[in-house]
Order: structure tokens, then sequence, then C-alpha cells
């Protein structure tokens, strides 16, 4: 029996917002005024697709970016935990369900030699076009009310799960690690063997306490979390038990 964990990529794995960090390649690292208006809640992909148009249009190259994505900083004890985690592979299955995209992942997996680590990554796939553009798609159509047009992480964790229970694998428990609203909708879907670790101060988080207030807590265990140390601690204790 094996436990899984999920991660969020962003301002989880790593201390920032990937699609925002990549601003520091524009010129005067910003954007203009009409194209940062131009996003519409829960279009985010196709809001990024005319962000790397414009830097396309700006002579941003892919090296240059690649540079500049691998100086992120990870979240505080992050490197250690994923550490940890590489070490004890056969205890553990570890998979990113992110909004990102796995250009962004890859090459910052790659530089910190983290992404062995990682089972499968899920994220909206990018790709540099002949023209030496930076292109994103949504990662799936579904039909979730409350996620973002390109990605519901329910339904990747539950297409997940289902195909892993026909190869015959089951696990003891899933632990959740994440910070965004976008969380909430897999964490809603959780067991009550299960764990969610909210990322302390940030929106899921908040939802979460909210929907307790509200006397509809989540099935699942909460666990807060500032530091990744915390949740190597939690995850030593597991594997003990």
């Amino acid at each position: 029996m094996k436990f899984l964990l999920v991660f969020d990529f962003d301002h989880t794995i790593i201390d920032e917002n990937s699609d925002t960090w990549i601003v520091k390649c524009a010129p005067e690292k910003k954007l203009p005024n009409g194209l940062r208006n131009s996003y519409r809640p829960g279009h985010w992909t196709e809001y990024m697709g005319r962000v790397f148009v414009y830097l396309g249009d700006n002579g941003v190259e892919e090296e240059e970016m690649k540079r500049t994505m691998t100086t992120i900083p990870f979240t505080a004890g992050m490197v250690d935990l994923l550490g940890f985690i590489g070490e004890n592979k056969e205890l553990f299955d570890c998979i990113i369900v992110s909004d990102s995209n796995t250009v962004f992942i890859d090459w910052i997996l790659k530089a910190a030699d983290l992404h062995n680590v990682f089972d499968e990554v899920f994220t909206n796939p990018a790709a540099f076009s002949s023209t030496g553009y930076l292109t994103v798609q949504n990662f799936h159509a579904h039909h979730c009310a409350k996620c973002p047009k390109n990605l519901c992480k329910r339904k990747v964790l539950k297409e997940f799960l289902d195909k892993q229970s026909e190869r015959g694998v089951s696990y003891t428990q899933i632990v959740y690690i994440g910070d965004g609203g976008n969380d909430l909708c897999p964490v809603m879907f959780l067991k009550k063997d299960d764990i969610a670790m909210p990322r302390q101060g940030y929106t899921l988080e908040k939802k979460i306490s909210r929907l307790a207030q509200d006397f509809s807590p989540v099935e699942c265990s909460v666990l807060v979390w500032s530091s990744a140390t915390e949740i190597m601690s939690y995850l030593k204790v597991l594997i003990k038990e």
C-alpha cells in the first residue's frame, strides 16, 4: 500500500506564480495596460496565450525565458521535502496538478534536478512554435461550474485514481498540498482518511475555514502548513505508523 501525494505548483512548490514571473522578460518588466486588463475570470490560459504573443512580438526568445524562469525561488523547505520524497519513492506516488504549463514546470524541476520525484505532471500543454513563440492550450474540457474553463483538478485526480485502480494500485491515504481557490474542488473530493494541506494565509485555507464556519466542513482532515518542513514532519510520522 502506498500514499499518493498531490502537489499544486505555483505558490506551493515554488514561492511565486510562474505565469506572472515570466513578465520579468517583458520590456520594462511590465505588460501594457490593454493586455493586462484583457483577463476575464476563468479564462487565464487564453490570457497567458496573449502574454506569450506579446513577449514573442518583442523578441523574447526561449533561452531568455528559461533563464528567467529558473531563478524562481522554491517555497521554504520544499527542496528538502522533495528530496525526502525522492528517497522514499517505494512509499509515495507523487503527482503535480497545476494551472501553470508543461514548459515552465519542466524547466524549473529539471534545473533543480527534481523532475524524477514526480510520476506524472498534469498541466496545460505548452510548446514553442516554429516561429519561436511560446503557445499554451487548455488542459482539458470539463463540466464543473466551480473551476476555470481549462482545468478541473477534481476531474484530473479522479481520472488518475481510476486509472491507477485499473492497474491494481490503491492508496492508503491521499495527501493534497496546495494553496489556491482552484484546489478546493479536488479537496472536496477527498475522503475522511485523506488529508488536505492548505498553505497558511492563502485562498485554499480561507475557503476551507469558511466552509467549516458554515457547518459544511470538508470530509478529509486538514493540516495547515507555512513551510514544507512541516509537510515533511507529517510524512515522516505517516510512514512510521
